[in-house]
């Protein structure tokens, strides 16, 4: 990115904090610098909870799964799952076992089942009820990686007819999220008797200072600059938002006052009255280019 190409853009501003989610509906890992692959931040929802028709798991029906904490150990070889009152559960990032097909909405996939331990340790911890304790009837899960042989496309209908790919994510490669739509969400929180709530609850990939409240919603693509070369993150669909905003990631406990306020305000007419927060975006440029913490972004307002 060029500096006069920065000074011309409507909008600047700069990578303020970085996620990845190795395991879809987990809790995420804040780094400092991401590899950007051609499905998104490098092994963001690689991994997934299944139920024993193949079906995904998500904190919609578990809530619990927001206190699974990831930890990549070994320079990256390994990846550690930690939950309250459970042994850690270690894998070899590169280790898959039998190969398996599973389902995340409407797309039918392939991927690598990870073996009956793995499954153990999530029925195990997914058996407790939310103080911990164990309840009766509960169901059997599994553990899966995304084949990375398969090419995963977001809905061409929203990237224009690009062909995009991700991996479990729900539809899109990279979430994006500006600092100051949280802000204000946070002060009509607070305006109304209730605490504020931090970004985790939003799941983002990247977020973003320096952005007027929900300006992700309304420039085209964005342009980073890297070390590498320029990254081109382009905006194309807003993110409707379920449930799992009212999910405390701290304790998994659920209440309604994060979509009860979303709803005064943020219904949008582009999903028929959805509840919208954060867009999602797909790469357009800067396969293999690292994106890091302060780097700069600009962008155009796009009028569509």
């Amino acid at each position: 990115m060029s500096e006069s190409a920065e000074i011309s853009a409507d909008v600047q501003a700069r990578i303020a904090r970085l996620f990845i989610y190795p395991v879809k509906s987990c809790a995420g890992i804040e780094v400092s610098e991401a590899l950007l692959t051609e499905t998104g931040l490098d092994l963001d929802r690689a991994w997934m909870v299944v139920d024993e028709q193949g079906e995904f798991v998500t904190q919609r029906e578990e809530p619990r799964l927001a206190l699974v904490q990831p930890q990549f150990k070994r320079g990256g070889t390994e990846l550690a799952l930690r939950a309250p009152g459970m042994l850690a559960l270690h894998l070899r990032v590169d280790a898959a076992e039998a190969p398996t097909r599973v389902r995340i909405w409407n797309d039918e996939v392939p991927a690598y089942d990870m073996g009956d331990v793995a499954a153990q340790w999530f029925t195990d911890f997914l058996s407790l009820n939310e103080d911990g304790l164990p309840q009766g009837g509960a169901p059997k899960y599994r553990l899966v990686r995304f084949d990375p042989e398969h090419r995963r496309l977001s809905d061409k209908k929203w990237t224009g007819g690009v062909t995009a790919l991700n991996q479990f994510d729900d539809g899109f490669a990279v979430l994006v999220l500006g600092q100051a739509s949280l802000d204000g969400l946070n002060a009509r929180l607070q305006a109304a008797g209730h605490a504020p709530v931090d970004v985790r609850r939003f799941r983002p990939n990247i977020v973003l200072e320096g952005l007027e409240a929900h300006d992700e919603d309304r420039v085209g693509p964005l342009q980073i600059g890297t070390a590498e070369g320029s990254a081109v993150l382009t905006p194309v669909k807003p993110c409707a938002r379920c449930p799992i905003p009212n999910i405390d990631p701290t304790t998994a406990r659920s209440s309604p006052e994060v979509s009860d306020t979303l709803q005064t305000y943020r219904q949008d007419a582009r999903l028929k009255g959805a509840l919208t927060f954060g867009m999602n975006a797909i790469i357009t440029a800067g396969v293999d280019t690292v994106l890091r913490v302060g780097q700069k972004v600009s962008a155009d307002y796009r009028f569509d």
